[in-house]
């Protein structure tokens, strides 16, 4: 687990990626306007399928072939985990993150990134009909390598820019559902060399949109655990979260549902979140932790929804991270910090 004190901030506001554009430019301006401390660079899927998270992740793994749709087929024979991966990030593929990277070139604040995660781009290979052993072995090279590739890309434009990086890992979700085909252990392992990788120059985070077991990320060492606000799912993980704040590890709040009715009220969001933190209190968890080591960021990415509606989004996610903020201070001043 990396540092994360000269980046990370309680209430940074920051968002998960997708955006529903179609223009690159326009979506690049959207993030710095609306979450200029810690903006995301991002994904837009509708403006191609090729900038959907897992083709973005197989461009580049030979045995792996793309139709003109972004639908993935695997050559099982040509897999193989020692072969060179050769990332692309073109406009094809990457047309958010390229515009992004143009408009805060020579930044040196900081900025957020994201990249498909092992275990979910080991499900994509998958279910295209690779083994479990071959698919994730496979993946974890990949990511490692896209990792490297994005890293160096990112330093091209913005040498001195404080580096937040997330693993976008949905696939945790059927880790709690279903047998993978592989083993606890070996989830933990993928996830931490693909971290291990973008340690060396960033802060790192796990993101995952639905209930899963935060063991897994937190024994990976995430500096970040990005998660939504439900109380249920943040309640079964209350012991490894607890864990993982006491080790100096931040949480990632999604606290705007993108699954819902976004609403307009942030006292409601506010209240929701209030709540999960005084059920993690009485599970054990250190209240001055829960406020002090606490971003902000909408449940998850935004592509599903209209432009105006990821705008309200951030919005709101703005409003409660005010209130997250004024708690921080708060608890800091009561202890004596």
């Amino acid at each position: 687990m990396t540092d994360g004190a000269p980046l990370l901030r309680p209430g940074a506001v920051t968002s998960i990626g997708s955006l529903p554009h179609r223009d690159a430019d326009t979506a690049a301006a959207f993030v710095v306007r609306h979450h200029p401390t810690l903006p995301a660079a991002p994904q837009l899927p509708r403006r191609s399928r090729l900038e959907g998270m897992v083709v973005q992740a197989v461009r580049g793994i030979p045995g792996v072939a793309l139709d003109a749709d972004g639908n993935l087929t695997v050559d099982v024979g040509e897999l193989n985990p020692n072969a060179e991966v050769q990332p692309t990030f073109d406009s094809a593929s990457h047309a958010g993150l390229l515009a992004f990277l143009s408009l805060v070139a020579g930044r040196d604040e900081p900025v957020k990134l994201q990249l498909t995660g092992p275990i979910t781009l080991g499900l994509a290979l998958t279910d295209a009909g690779a083994p479990a052993e071959l698919a994730f072995d496979v993946a974890a090279a990949a990511v490692r390598a896209e990792g490297r590739a994005l890293l160096e890309l990112v330093r091209r434009r913005l040498p001195e820019a404080p580096l937040l990086v997330f693993l976008d890992e949905p696939g945790l979700v059927r880790a709690v559902e279903e047998p993978l085909g592989v083993d606890p252990e070996q989830i933990v392992d993928d996830l931490s060399s693909a971290l291990a990788v973008l340690e060396e120059d960033a802060v790192t985070g796990v993101h995952c949109c639905g209930p899963t077991d935060w063991r897994l990320a937190s024994a990976a060492g995430a500096t970040v655990l990005s998660l939504p606000v439900d109380l249920d799912s943040v309640l079964a993980s209350a012991g490894p979260l607890n864990t993982h704040l006491d080790r100096g590890g931040w949480i990632a709040w999604g606290v705007v549902p993108t699954h819902e009715p976004l609403g307009t009220d942030p006292d409601r969001l506010w209240r929701r979140l209030s709540t999960v933190w005084c059920e993690l209190v009485q599970a054990g968890c250190d209240p001055i932790q829960l406020r002090t080591q606490a971003m902000v960021t909408p449940a998850c990415g935004l592509a599903g929804h209209g432009v105006t509606q990821a705008a309200r989004a951030l919005r709101l996610a703005t409003r409660v991270a005010e209130r997250v903020t004024d708690q921080a201070v708060a608890a800091r001043l009561s202890a004596g910090a």
